[in-house]
């Protein structure tokens, strides 16, 4: 490495805000105005009746002023809470299936967002099987690749920038599918029970072999195994069903051909980026590896064939159920974090390795990077938008020194999409799974210490820890377009 060489770094992650007064955003700033209005109007006429309604409006708009740490709003907190309650009084918190279920027909569906999905099977332009899962509520359809990440271990650091390099031209060029409206990167780490070793080694063990090699041979495949865990790295890529030109939506086997077409060259830009041999997932993989997720005790029948195969139909859990903190689900107890805050400064590219790495305190740890990448057309609406919402805010704040430093940033980005950098929206989920609800204070404590040399802000997914469960599997879940508020109410809160 020559002696000049300096590490880049990484930063300029900013949240779009929307023009308002103080706190408020765009929606409250014009309820402000609209009650003020009509306080006014109301006072010139009776004056005792305009400062009751004055001191109504202010109890109106208190909700929408106090906000957490996190940077929640009162009202939806409150919000949250009662969609909750009310969930749980209709029972909407439990999920039971198998035979004596009774919303399955004696299968074991997958529940919440997934319940009405399915899996279709195609092949791609090399004749590769891959499977597709369908969501019907938002027709999505998603494809599912398996790499072999290299790693950063031994590798010299101009390596691992070009491969930085590579994955963000890699999302810049998701902007350009048509079609596409979501990506997601899961590294899962587990256990390794040592299955997949045996198998290897006694299927190219030569019988006539000397009885020493067999010896040393059998003593690692018992031993090797022993503390050692697995990663995992899944790459999911949703599109969205696309009209013909007639106006009139293509249909499963014309999606399944056109991404068929497309995974060849998904996979040949995730080469350079050091994800190592990427390959689609097939159906059966697929259903494994959702299956293990919901019944972490079933990994060893599954890896080792014992066990019945596992297919999408029966891939969910026997018996689930939410509570407010934490997801119970056949033999595993997770909680679910999601990420509130970005790192404000600049990081290096090894910022998330001890967030993805394995941690002996807890069993089953998955973190998802969920991407949505902006068409061109969007992002410079996006970044000019943003530009001019950082200013207002500039002109109106007490404090004006970060209202400065998103002005900076927002020019930054500005000028970069000019540019032709892409604009992506994404977040991070965090899963951590253990065997029993006595160990969650202990991988709760252990991804508190993990987010902190990573810089992140993770704040539990109070209310919502299924639907966060299964948006961190590497299925496709975009869970924007779940949500009943439409995405400009949301924004302008």
């Amino acid at each position: 490495m020559p002696s000049d060489y300096r590490e880049p770094t990484y930063g300029n992650w900013r949240r779009p805000v929307s023009p308002g007064i103080g706190r408020l955003g765009l929606a409250g700033t014009l309820i402000l105005m609209a009650g003020l209005i009509i306080v006014t109007l109301i006072a010139t006429v009776m004056p005792v009746a305009g400062l009751i309604g004055a001191g109504v409006l202010g109890l109106l708009m208190l909700p929408l002023v106090i906000q957490d740490q996190h940077g929640r709003t009162a009202l939806q907190s409150i919000t949250a809470r009662s969609n909750w309650w009310w969930g749980r009084s209709q029972g909407w918190h439990l999920y039971r299936s198998g035979p004596l279920g009774v919303v399955s027909h004696g299968s074991c569906r997958l529940p919440g967002l997934l319940a009405a999905s399915r899996l279709v099977e195609g092949h791609d332009s090399y004749g590769r099987p891959f499977a597709l899962v369908v969501v019907p509520a938002t027709r999505h359809y998603t494809v599912v690749f398996e790499c072999n990440a290299d790693g950063s271990a031994l590798v010299d650091q101009e390596q691992i920038d070009v491969w930085v390099a590579h994955w963000g031209h890699w999302l810049a060029a998701l902007a350009y599918e048509p079609g596409l409206v979501g990506a997601s990167v899961t590294i899962e780490t587990a256990p390794d029970l040592g299955h997949r070793l045996r198998q290897e080694v006694y299927a190219n063990t030569d019988p006539n072999a000397p009885e020493l090699a067999r010896a040393a041979l059998e003593e690692i495949v018992w031993n090797y195994p022993v503390g050692s865990a697995r990663v995992s790295t899944r790459i999911a890529v949703t599109y969205a069903t696309l009209p013909h030109l007639g106006g009139k939506r293509r249909d499963q086997d014309a999606m399944v051909r056109q991404i068929g077409m497309r995974i060849p060259g998904l996979i040949s830009g995730l080469e350079m980026t050091g994800a190592g041999s990427a390959r689609p997932m097939t159906a059966h993989q697929l259903a494994e590896a959702v299956r293990i997720a919901y019944d972490p005790g079933a990994q060893s029948d599954i890896e080792s064939g014992e066990g019945e195969s596992a297919h999408w139909e029966n891939a969910g859990p026997v018996a689930a159920q939410e509570s407010w903190d934490h997801y119970v689900h056949d033999s595993g107890c997770s909680v679910t974090w999601g990420m509130s805050e970005a790192p404000r400064g600049e990081v290096l590219s090894s910022v998330m390795s001890g967030l993805v790495a394995p941690h002996p305190d807890i069993a089953r740890k998955r973190v998802t990077f969920l991407y949505r990448p902006h068409n061109p057309a969007s992002a410079a609406r996006i970044v000019e938008r943003d530009r001019k919402d950082s200013r207002f805010r500039l002109d109106g704040a007490a404090s004006a020194a970060r209202s400065e430093i998103d002005v900076i940033k927002s020019d930054q980005s500005a000028i970069e999409e000019a540019r032709g950098a892409g604009v992506t929206r994404f977040t991070i989920l965090v899963t951590a799974t253990v065997h029993s609800a006595e160990e969650l204070p202990v991988a709760a404590a252990a991804v508190d210490t993990l987010s902190a040399p990573a810089r992140l802000r993770l704040r539990r997914m109070y209310g919502s820890q299924a639907s966060a469960f299964a948006a961190a599997l590497p299925v496709g879940i975009v869970l924007p377009e779940h949500l009943q508020v439409p995405a400009l109410v949301r924004e302008s809160l």
